[in-house]
């Protein structure tokens, strides 16, 4: 019996099959090497990846269970296939994007013309609780507040691509992106016999790269500053650091004298030029944010404004990838490119309008509405998939303040084979893709899959229970098959 016996593809886009189950074009050799492959070797080769991940400490943790437990992240082995033509108009599209939030933050800690100009509601921005009047003004290295984005994007049920939201403050899971291609490589050779993938060696040169044009001076002095151990993307800190060769360090190991910073070696101090922080903005400076905060540096903030760190992402970057900003993003790329977005956003519903907030009530079981300030899939609500004891206790919830909600039609999220219980089962996939800034502006190739592993759940996130799958982008020239 074939392992897609009960493999469904009603109603939903595909990404490797078209109808009758024949695979699409570029993804054809791969379909044909897999189906060629025993369950039984599917189901063993299946277990030696999701072993090589334990063995190799590749953790988060799932806060949802009520333990807090950590776990290795699910590896589903068949990858997302994007063909070169595809890519191209994805990095065009999103280069777009990045060039136009980083030129929205600068902006909005500037000048604020796009306020002036009526483009954003004034009100959104300064009662955005990501917004920091702390560092107005402050001018940063190339006016670079978006070193590393990732932008989460969807494919619906037409195949377009649309950015689902933008993360421009602490984006986790690039440590994921290598470990499943090495994974891949080392389980599945042969699959690689079959394509020619666009490489990820470079990739920590470009990264590397991109922090240090970012430095105030030459030469500089990299670290990364982690909250430690216990935080859930602590792997991802420390795998990161491992790779670009910059020292991994905690708040304490770091210290302010006369407006510079220095980490404290077993040589003495060393002068600090750029922090790549995977601390929140409220915890960095305990004189500035959060007096009760351990894990920052006192006065931080103060070297900050002098000019003489850089602390990457920037200090206030939340305020553009607010959930209700998001609805503003294809403004910010006319207003500052003078251009039409080349991805489109998934139309959003802000609350804080009462004709938005009355449609949404009254259509809230066909919708998803998510608080403008969490993330992970944390406090949001899928309609089609909620009691109706859930939708009235939310509905009570958003008018509280309803100002702190958007709604979103539930988009029918493309698909990708993922192998579960000796069977291919179809399950809902999202793409994260990494860009970095610096001197110019740098798309990662390929990006981290997530995909939706409980059957039938639109919720990627790792966070809650997803799982992930390597991501090839096809060089232009691919090889003779």
């Amino acid at each position: 019996m074939s392992v897609f016996h009960s493999y469904k593809l009603e109603g939903y886009f595909d990404e490797m099959l078209e109808k009758g189950q024949q695979p699409r074009g570029h993804c054809k050799p791969f379909h044909e090497k897999l189906t060629d492959i025993s369950p039984e070797e599917l189901q063993t080769r299946y277990e030696l990846a999701q072993s090589d991940f334990l063995r190799q400490g590749i953790t988060f943790t799932v806060y949802s269970d009520n333990e807090g437990t950590e776990r290795t992240m699910p590896f589903d082995f068949v990858p997302k296939i994007i063909p070169p033509d595809e890519w191209q108009e994805l990095e065009r599209g999103l280069i777009q994007r990045f060039d136009a939030l980083n030129a929205f933050l600068d902006d909005v800690y500037h000048e604020q013309n796009i306020l002036k100009d009526g483009v954003i509601p004034r009100d959104l921005i300064v009662n955005c609780q990501h917004f920091f009047e702390q560092v107005a003004g402050i001018d940063l290295p190339r006016r670079q507040h978006i070193f590393m984005a990732g932008i989460d994007l969807i494919r619906d049920d037409q195949g377009e691509y649309r950015v689902l939201e933008d993360n421009l403050r602490n984006p986790s899971g690039l440590s994921y992106v290598f470990q499943n291609r090495y994974v891949m490589r080392k389980v599945y050779p042969e699959f690689f016999n079959e394509y020619s993938v666009q490489s990820l060696e470079q990739q920590f040169s470009y990264l590397h790269s991109a922090m240090a044009s970012l430095a105030p001076s030459q030469n500089p002095t990299i670290v990364l500053l982690t909250p430690g151990v216990h935080n859930s993307a602590y792997y991802d800190h420390s795998f990161i650091a491992q790779r670009t060769g910059i020292e991994l360090v905690e708040g304490k190991d770091l210290v302010v004298r006369e407006r510079q910073v220095f980490m404290k070696t077993a040589r003495g101090l060393k002068k600090v030029d750029v922090i790549y922080r995977r601390i929140d903005d409220e915890f960095l400076d305990p004189l500035e944010f959060r007096e009760d905060s351990l894990l920052g540096v006192p006065g931080l903030i103060d070297v900050y404004r002098a000019g003489n760190v850089s602390i990457l992402n920037g200090i206030g970057n939340g305020v553009a990838d607010d959930k209700a900003i998001y609805h503003f993003v294809p403004d910010m790329i006319r207003y500052y490119l003078n251009e039409e977005p080349l991805v489109k956003n998934v139309d959003t519903y802000l609350l804080r309008y009462q004709d938005q907030l009355d449609y949404v009530l009254d259509h809230i079981s066909e919708l998803v509405v998510k608080h403008t300030s969490e993330s992970g899939g944390y406090n949001m609500l899928i309609g089609p998939h909620a009691s109706k004891e859930e939708i009235e206790a939310y509905k009570k919830q958003i008018l509280k303040n309803p100002s702190e909600y958007i709604a979103q039609p539930t988009i029918k999220l493309s698909r990708l084979p993922a192998f579960k219980d000796d069977r291919f089962a179809a399950c809902h996939v999202d793409l994260r893709v990494f860009i970095f800034g610096g001197e110019k502006t740098h798309v990662f190739p390929g990006g981290l899959t997530r995909v939706a592993l409980k059957e039938g759940s639109l919720v990627v996130n790792s966070s809650q229970g997803g799982g992930a799958k390597d991501t090839w982008v096809l060089e232009e020239n691919p090889l003779e098959v």
